[in-house]
């Protein structure tokens, strides 16, 4: 019986863990979406702005699959974690 509240509190420890890093990674991601301009007006001075962006742009679109995998897993272990509370729930009945 205690191994299974053990295992609920570990699991709950690493689901913290992982959106902790699930809320970082968006805050990050949305510090870089308010550097990222909406239209870029070019002439010969301007290739770095364009050079800028695009490596703005380009950050902004890797972050999404592991933004994408953390709310994944962080929803998983949120199922799995209430599964086991109501299963331990049920056994106590």
């Amino acid at each position: 019986m205690e191994m299974l509240g053990s295992a609920l509190r570990d699991l709950l420890m690493v689901w913290a863990a992982i959106t902790v890093a699930l809320i970082v990674a968006l805050i990050y991601r949305s510090t870089l979406e308010t550097h990222e301009e909406d239209q870029i007006f070019l002439d010969a001075a301007g290739d770095s702005t364009a050079t800028e962006q695009r490596a703005l742009v380009a950050r902004i679109e890797r972050l999404s699959k592991p933004i994408t995998g953390l709310a994944v897993v962080s929803g998983a272990l949120l199922v799995v974690i209430a599964g086991l509370w109501l299963w331990q729930g049920f056994r106590n009945f």
